[in-house]
């Protein structure tokens, strides 16, 4: 395994802090030059770059959000002329501005190497076909993963979302050994497979790098079953760089080692942003130790983890993500989880993994629905149970009351391979 790893994988704990706090004094002046919001925040705070003598510093140093990035649309986080930017990425803007990205060259190949690195520790090889199946665009999932695996040396079969059938195709006459895909359209794969009469374990993939949205162990344990590969997760956000911020290890399968020397995790309390021990669950945080384009300074992510030791790698571990801070359901005094429901539906027979939440109001109580996708061939009486099946498990497991209705395969609405998971009716 060593001769497989590269120098910053080779350091021990003490010689990787040192190396974060350069990097992360580095960022900080980098930022506080040029970029005005970061350059006011510090002020505010009464903090100068020179002010951070220790990683434990950074605790002092204030959030960067969301709301932020979208207040300085399109280029005001932007640390460098326009001169020096390659290539520009965005989020969908579906819930308003979009968030925008920047990259320099050197941004982009350290992009393509920390993708090869997320690869290498998936178990994908030099010589290896990968069957991307991310959307392409102002999306990161699909030039992402394309850069990374050519940059590791393996040979890339560009399919993007969509045209599911075709995807089942490309992948029997191409062979592949990995794909990387959100793990709700592998799914949609899965049942593609199943309706052209082709057993999907028979394929020639080894390997599924899933990633983009949140997904559980009950998800992992059906796709490998049902597709005879190993499934591991890969972690990333557009505002910190795209996928290839932490990858799980295929030989640990034990939650996601980040990859510190270009990106530094903290976890906080949600509601008083106070650091927390690792081993505590919160919400991540990231700054960016090596971008140049547009650095990160303690971004909320609002992805719901904790962080743990490394095993396979001298990186620190962050578990699956268990939800977002921003998608917790409220309901009735009961806190309620996309990915809790998601548990369920898995289990319950004749729905496909594909659910939605909608949240109306009746009176003066909160009300919510589960929207999920029945299974090809499925007939009314056994939607019917499903549905009641589904109620009463949200009942008995999480404690609260739910509508339910088992809808038709593939009605729900999707963007880039997944389906928005909570939509909020309550104030239309």
């Amino acid at each position: 395994m060593t001769d497989l790893l590269d120098a910053a994988e080779r350091l021990d704990r003490e010689e990787l802090g040192a190396l974060q706090l350069e990097r992360l004094r580095s960022t900080l002046r980098h930022a506080y030059d040029n970029v005005a919001f970061h350059r006011e925040a510090f002020d505010k705070a009464g903090l100068s770059p020179e002010d951070c003598r220790s990683l434990a510093d950074l605790a002092r140093f204030p959030f960067t959000t969301k709301a932020d990035l979208r207040d300085h649309y399109p280029f005001g986080m932007f640390a460098v002329d326009s001169s020096q930017v390659r290539r520009i990425h965005a989020s969908s803007g579906t819930t308003g501005r979009p968030t925008v990205v920047g990259y320099t060259q050197r941004d982009l190949d350290t992009w393509a190497d920390v993708v090869a690195r997320s690869l290498r520790a998936a178990g994908a090889r030099p010589g290896h076909k990968v069957h991307v199946a991310y959307g392409y665009g102002l999306f990161t999932g699909g030039l992402g993963a394309h850069y990374g695996a050519e940059r590791l040396g393996c040979t890339v079969i560009p399919a993007s979302g969509g045209m599911t059938a075709r995807q089942v195709q490309l992948i029997n006459d191409f062979r592949p050994e990995i794909i990387m895909v959100t793990p709700s359209y592998m799914l949609t794969l899965l049942d593609e497979f199943e309706r052209q009469g082709v057993d999907p374990r028979s394929t020639s993939l080894k390997v599924g790098v899933f990633g983009a949205e949140p997904w559980t162990e009950e998800m992992r344990r059906e796709i490998e079953e049902r597709f005879a590969i190993d499934a591991v997760d890969i972690y990333g956000l557009s505002e910190v760089m795209g996928p290839g911020v932490a990858q799980e290890c295929v030989e640990t399968k034990d939650g996601l080692h980040i990859w510190e020397d270009h990106f530094f995790p903290e976890v906080v309390d949600p509601f008083t942003g106070e650091v927390l021990p690792d081993g505590e669950e919160g919400e991540l945080v990231f700054t960016s130790l090596t971008k140049e384009a547009m650095p990160v300074i303690r971004y909320r992510t609002r992805d719901l983890t904790r962080l743990l030791p490394g095993t396979a790698r001298v990186f620190r571990r962050m578990e699956k993500v268990t939800g977002r801070s921003d998608d917790m359901v409220i309901l009735r005094g009961v806190n309620l989880f996309p990915t809790q429901i998601e548990e369920i539906v898995l289990r319950t027979p004749h729905v496909a993994p594909h659910f939605q939440l909608r949240l109306t109001r009746e009176g003066r109580l909160d009300a919510l629905t589960v929207l999920a996708e029945a299974r090809p061939g499925t007939t009314p009486d056994q939607r019917a149970a499903a549905a009641q099946c589904v109620a009463a498990a949200v009942k008995d497991g999480i404690g609260v009351s739910v509508a339910v209705e088992v809808v038709d395969p593939e009605t729900l609405e999707r963007s880039v391979g997944k389906i928005k998971r909570i939509v909020d009716l309550r104030n239309t």
